[in-house]
């Protein structure tokens, strides 16, 4: 359902989402041009001290203040764990590999695409509108092997359909 815009006497739609407080939780909806006015003007730090701004950028950024002792040793100490365990190489993230499993006959028909595992269905459907170009029967000049190609192309194609939920 389309709003109007909460600008006081406008009639045009409220498409646009113009924050009302710092907690970014709350928002007025505007046209384009009462909220570009809007934005223009709203300042996220204003009513704030220089030391509460740097207090909360810290925050933002790295999770907890830089001039809280306690919480921020606790936390530069595990990112320096997390960064030698990166660097190094030794980090449980690297130790085992992400594998992608698909059936065997789906692995069969992309190979018939020579696409890899990872293949999303419109780089399918790309590859298999240039084979079977390619490879028709009625295009093709090696009329004896074009027919054998293009069924095992269809048949690949249909078993990949299968696995993707298309009709």
């Amino acid at each position: 359902m389309i709003k109007k815009c909460e600008h006081p006497g406008c009639t045009k739609a409220g498409v646009c989402r113009a924050p009302k407080t710092r907690e970014l939780k709350e928002y007025w909806l505007f046209c384009k041009e009462h909220a570009a006015e809007y934005n223009k003007n709203w300042n996220y730090y204003a009513d704030m001290t220089p030391e509460e701004i740097e207090a909360d950028w810290e925050t933002r950024v790295f999770g907890t203040p830089l001039k809280d002792d306690k919480n921020s040793n606790k936390s530069e100490s595990e990112y320096i764990k997390f960064l030698n365990d990166f660097l190094t190489g030794r980090a449980t993230f690297d130790k085992t590999p992400h594998r992608i499993t698909k059936p065997a006959n789906v692995i069969s028909a992309l190979k018939v695409f020579d696409l890899p595992l990872s293949a999303s269905w419109r780089e399918i459907t790309t590859k298999y509108r240039a084979l079977a170009k390619k490879h028709h029967p009625d295009t093709s000049s090696d009329k004896n092997n074009s027919t054998q190609e293009f069924t095992k192309i269809s048949n690949a194609y249909d078993t990949l359909k299968k696995y993707f939920g298309k009709k």
